[in-house]
């Protein structure tokens, strides 16, 4: 049982309670999560089964999509809606500066990770330290923040719904709470949803209860995304039996037309996906990753 189950995880849940969650289901102990989802956001939570966990870390570092919710006037302790309040203003602010403002973000931007964050120091968790009221000085990071798009703005209500796509370890409470600052009257994230990780987005995704569903008609393992869906966008090479064997046999390989420094999705001469590999100067296909089962 090898490939990619898509959750739509709720809310209150931590990712790793969707691995417990998933191992129980599938009497499966090797799977992984792709990236921790806070527990109070929801939304694309792809989880690695079996041979596909060794896929896990590409779907960790490929660029994520979230739609958040954004309340001017306050900041809180933990960037969003669960913290204390901290500080308070008056939100006298136009639509046009909030729109000039939340753009000016877009691009490399450095992030100084929240106390209540999974990030370690010392080998300790930040959040295990804020909740003893232990607050440390963390380094600033550097992330990107491809863009931006603005779906509504309620002045009224002094909110903003906005659709973000950035690299992976971006803390949208974070940017919200960097957002507010800049504008002089503070702000907090009050909803995140995830709807796209690595490729798979919240179409696909099932939630607990249609997985349990699933399950109990005996069809749990039609919604097992195969692995190569990880590597979509690299281009696909078809081997000979005789390079079949030999990528078996971790043999790098000599391969007419290959691009140095290209990614390909390799499979066998009977279809099977065998591993990622990388084009070389000499014309040669060298293996990165297998994921073939023996």
């Amino acid at each position: 049982m090898d490939g990619v189950i898509v959750l739509h995880k709720p809310k209150g849940k931590t990712s790793h309670d969707m691995v417990g969650f998933l191992r129980r289901l599938l009497s499966v102990r090797r799977i992984g999560h792709t990236g921790t989802l806070d527990p109070d956001a929801t939304g694309v939570l792809p989880l690695c089964v079996g041979m596909c966990t060794k896929a896990s870390q590409y779907i960790m570092d490929s660029e994520k999509t979230y739609v958040a919710t954004m309340q001017l006037g306050a900041a809180t302790t933990t960037q969003d809606a669960s913290g204390e309040v901290t500080n308070k203003a008056e939100v006298q602010v136009s639509q046009a500066q909030i729109e000039q403002t939340i753009q000016s973000f877009i691009g490399e931007i450095m992030q100084i990770p929240p106390m209540y964050s999974a990030v370690k120091v010392d080998g300790k968790k930040l959040y295990t330290l804020a909740r003893e009221g232990i607050e440390i000085e963390r380094k600033p990071r550097k992330v990107q923040i491809h863009g931006i798009q603005i779906l509504d703005i309620d002045m009224q209500a002094a909110m903003v719904r906005m659709e973000v796509t950035c690299s992976k370890g971006t803390y949208i409470r974070t940017l919200i709470h960097d957002i507010g600052e800049k504008l002089g009257c503070f702000a907090h994230m009050t909803d995140l949803v995830r709807t796209k990780s690595g490729g798979f987005t919240l179409d696909e995704a099932y939630t607990c209860e249609e997985l349990v569903a699933l399950k109990e008609a005996g069809k749990l393992s039609e919604v097992i995304l195969p692995t190569e869906r990880v590597f979509a966008k690299y281009p696909e090479i078809v081997l000979n039996e005789k390079n079949t064997q030999r990528a078996r046999n971790g043999v790098t390989i000599r391969y007419l037309g290959v691009q140095a420094e290209q990614r390909y999705r390799v499979y066998g001469v009977d279809g099977a996906f065998l591993c990622l590999s990388v084009g070389c100067e000499d014309g040669s296909l060298k293996m990165i990753t297998s994921f073939w089962s023996e």
